[in-house]
């Protein structure tokens, strides 16, 4: 059965039993502060598990892109070593919001794996909750009735609290469940060890497929559990095991899930992918050689999946949060690739076509993107494959450095940590020449990092105090900047990144929360004897939070919430110019440009979009004129609060990539701008005033970035370039046309510079006829050490210079420019091959008595300091190098 059929199946059977079948929600998560990706099915459904909101059916059914590479959900290192973990996978899913609850559920669960796909009912295992005393939780005897009339009994495992017990997090909705498991042994290995004995044990043939999971209690702040107001059903079925069952594969990778992946690596490598069944050769050499192949295809044709995926659904490869994320699992893709697969070049973005193909039906996104996800792909392997070769020369100098066969650890963690240099590949490397490392050294640099990461995200939240038991708040903040509220729950954060906060929520409320690109909202509650101010305004698990320093003495008070207007208004101005810049960039730079990512606060707006090269000038100057002149119209805004999709989709606006969107949808025009948007904006575009771009760049490959201004900001800029022009005209004696003052500055500066670089190469060369006699022959080297009075660059040409003019030759020189000590090593390549001198370690070892350091080849190295006084000892000791 082909994985396309698996999945349809899947959602055909629970579409036949009332479910609601919905489309996979982004991997990756912007509006929940709580995660960086989507890690599981039930992640999207929190709000309606907690009670937060409503979902559109109490029956639901989907398949979920899932990713776990981080928390307490973190399988990467896993990946590739055995045959089931996965950074990116699917989960299958139904779930019940207070209707039917376990006996429907694992009924429907043994119908469709026994009747529609028909496995075998002997090769299948189920677990039951045992219960546990810690939380006063009973043994699960409903479930364990319900399976009693489906399967033997002696195929029933009572399963303990880390098994069979699934929690959301630390807090929130959890539950007793129920998994099934498949045992894909041959019938003689099944004779020999009974499945049972397996289960749960990680053994890569005998693998959990589906679990049910009953939510039934809520874990609080202090362990304790309390019942939830309702009963509901949370499944997930992993689709890659899914598939392997159903193909009669024994690995995921054997499925034709992946293999289209591998066929493509073996095309691109020349190297054949063997799965551990299928080795023949008894040499064990040959076995481990091909077991590395194995792990290091896996490893790529399953990150390529996690990274295209995030990069299809908004998120761009980083040095922080999410994006630091997905660029980690991609160069563990290319350092794999690199070191087991031989491939020096990018080759990891040829995947994405495949991918697309593969599953462009059921996930368009990969396949409406596929231009811009192989662009970015193929520019990060560029940029790693670079990094990877700076680190082998690092690591060049850090063998040099080595007093005997054993590098420092807290050397090999600092080309990980701050070059990104794999350990492994290091410890590779220097095994090749005869070198090791000190691994206990490194891990406790390793964990001293992890220990300063944990400890600044660290984050302890109490549980709610409600004040209003069943409210369901209201946000009024498009209609009123002010209003009325009660305090409807709060709660405790302390974190040690911002220290002890309040999270207050109201029962309807002017502030805006964090979202769409634009900040949240500040602003005070005022009572009649207190004013608290709220710092910042967040939307988490369908509640608006508003976070404060300090609590009202009263909780229980009436109060007037007030938005802070200065803020809103400057940022709104913001928010709307972004709109009327992205209608200009579709129809200037053309329609391929779309939204990548924005950030809309009170002070600039930044907006991210793709394109293949950079925006020229006269572009630049098109956007602001065609912005200008929707401003300059005076374009009224026209909302659409609450309109079907469809509707706002004919109506021509436009949907952004990556984004979660309900039935309904709100719907901003602005004259031929018309974007579904949830943001606050001007009433009409004259309040924005004035529009100027700052800047423009590329943020990644195919996706640049450009920053503006409004309002207030354009009129401060333009102050700041009238005042810094009056500064020049003064400094230039005030001149009719300044314009011709300045180039005639520049003419007589371009003039004066090559006098200058003349007479420098005029005094280095006969500073170069001087010193040649100085040259002494120490222990048949031609040795040169001296101080001279150049700039650093000078000095550099003047140490290769000498060094050329003789052979065998040892030229050590130093200067000083701008207070700074400098100093230059040039020895002849026969030198260094002869005698195993090397200029790099020359450089570090003598730039301790300038207190400074510095680098280069083993012929030739240069090196800065602090303190100049210092030269003269490092002149004395270098003499030592060749005696």
């Amino acid at each position: 059965m082909k994985s396309q059929d698996v999945r349809k199946q899947f959602l055909d059977f629970f579409k036949s039993n009332g479910h609601l079948i919905v489309p996979s929600a982004p991997i990756v998560l912007k509006d929940d502060p709580t995660l960086m990706f989507n890690n599981s099915g039930m992640a999207q459904f929190k709000e309606f598990f907690l009670g937060n909101g409503t979902p559109k059916s109490p029956r639901i059914a989907d398949t979920q892109k899932c990713l776990r590479v981080s928390g307490k959900h973190n399988d990467l290192e896993d990946v590739g070593f055995d045959t089931y973990h996965h950074t990116m996978f699917e989960m299958l899913g139904n779930w019940s919001f207070g209707d039917y609850f376990k006996k429907e559920a694992i009924n429907w669960a043994w119908q469709l794996l026994t009747e529609v796909y028909k496995i075998p009912k002997e090769n299948l295992y189920v677990s039951v909750f045992e219960g546990s005393k810690e939380d006063n939780v009973p043994f699960d005897q409903e479930a364990w009735d319900i399976w009693k009339t489906l399967i033997d009994e002696d195929r029933i495992i009572l399963g303990n609290k880390k098994d069979n017990f699934w929690e959301m997090g630390d807090q929130g909705p959890c539950g007793p469940c129920s998994e099934i498991h498949v045992d894909l042994r041959p019938e003689a290995e099944k004779a020999l060890v009974t499945g049972k004995s397996l289960v749960n044990n990680d053994h890569p043939q005998v693998v959990e497929i589906w679990n049910n999971v009953f939510m039934e209690f809520n874990r609080k702040a202090d362990g304790s559990l309390e019942k939830l107001p309702a009963q509901h059903v949370d499944t997930g079925m992993g689709f890659e095991r899914l598939c392997m069952a159903l193909q009669g594969k024994t690995s995921n990778y054997d499925t034709d899930v992946f293999t289209p992946l591998i066929e493509k690596v073996e095309q691109i490598t020349g190297l054949k992918y063997t799965s551990n069944d299928a080795m023949t050769s008894r040499d064990l050499s040959i076995q481990e050689k091909q077991n590395k192949t194995n792990i290091a295809i896996r490893v790529v044709v399953d990150h390529v999946r996690a990274v295209a995926f995030a990069i299809a659904d908004g998120q761009l490869p980083s040095n922080t949060g999410a994006g630091y994320v997905i660029r980690r699992i991609l160069r563990r893709a290319i350092r794999y690739g690199f070191t087991f697969l031989n491939t020096k070049e990018p080759f990891i973005n040829k995947l994405v076509e495949v991918l697309a193909d593969q599953m462009g039906e059921f996930f368009p996104e990969i396949k409406s993107q596929q231009q811009l996800v192989t662009n970015v792909i193929r520019e990060e392997e560029a940029s790693f494959l670079r990094t990877l070769d700076q680190g082998l020369q690092l690591l060049d100098n850090v063998i040099a450095e080595t007093k005997g066969q054993e590098v420092l650890g807290a050397k090999v963690f600092e080309l990980y940590d701050t070059f990104g240099f794999p350990k492994d590949l290091t410890a590779l490397i220097l095994k090749e020449k005869g070198f090791s490392y000190n691994e206990a050294e490194f891990e406790v640099e390793l964990q001293k990092q992890k220990t300063r990461s944990r400890a600044a995200s660290e984050v302890s939240t109490e549980d709610w105090n409600v004040l209003i038991p069943g409210n369901v708040e209201t946000f009024v903040g498009y209609d009123k900047t002010e209003n009325e509220v009660k305090i409807t729950r709060i709660r405790k954060v302390d974190s040690k990144k911002d220290g002890i906060l309040y999270q207050i929520v109201l029962d309807n409320t002017p502030f805006y929360p964090e979202g769409g690109g634009q900040v949240g909202d500040k602003g005070t509650l005022v009572s009649a004897n207190e004013t608290i101010e709220i710092i910042d305004t967040k939307k988490e698990n369908n509640l608006i939070l508003h976070f404060a320093k300090q609590l009202p003495e009263n909780i229980e008070a009436g109060f007037v919430a007030k938005v802070n207007t200065d803020l809103r208004i400057a940022t709104s101005k913001n928010h709307s110019a972004t709109h009327l810049m992205h209608l200009a960039l579709r129809n200037i730079l053309g329609t391929h440009v779309e939204q990548k990512g924005s950030l809309v606060n009170p002070n600039y707006l930044r907006f991210d979009f793709s394109h293949f090269s950079k925006v020229s000038d006269e572009e630049i100057k098109q956007v602001e004129a065609s912005v200008n002149a929707q401003i300059e119209a005076q374009l009224q805004l026209v909302e659409h609060r609450n309109i079907p999709i469809k509707e706002a989709l004919d109506k021509g606006a436009m949907a952004l990539f990556g984004e979660k969107y309900g039935d309904n949808v709100r719907m901003i025009e602005f004259g031929d701008s018309k974007e579904l948007c949830g943001g606050i904006h001007v009433k009409n575009t004259a309040e924005i005033w004035h529009f100027k771009i700052i800047s423009e760049g590329a943020v990644a490959a195919g996706i640049r970035r450009i920053e503006a201004i409004t309002g207030d900001a354009v009129k401060n800029f333009y102050v700041n370039q009238q005042n810094t022009l009056a500064e020049i005209k003064e400094t230039l004696k005030n001149p009719q046309d300044i314009l011709k003052s300045v180039a005639s500055l520049q003419d007589d500066n371009a003039k004066l510079k090559k006098q200058v670089e003349q007479l420098l190469k005029e005094k280095v060369g006969a500073l170069k006829s001087e010193l040649e006699k100085d040259f002494q022959e120490v222990n048949g080297v031609h040795f040169l050490a001296k101080q001279v009075d150049l700039s650093m660059a000078s000095t550099k040409d003047l140490a290769a210079a000498l060094g050329s003019s003789k052979p065998d030759s040892f030229v050590f020189l130093a200067s000083v420019e701008d207070g700074q000590p400098n100093i230059h090593c040039y020895i002849s390549k026969e030198l260094v091959a002869a005698k195993n001198l090397n200029a790099n370690a020359v450089i570090k070892e003598l730039g301790k008595y300038i207190e400074g350091n510095g680098g280069g080849q083993p012929f030739f190295a240069s090196g800065k300091g602090k303190n100049a006084g210092g030269i003269q000892q490092a002149l004395a000791n270098a003499s030592q190098f060749v005696k």
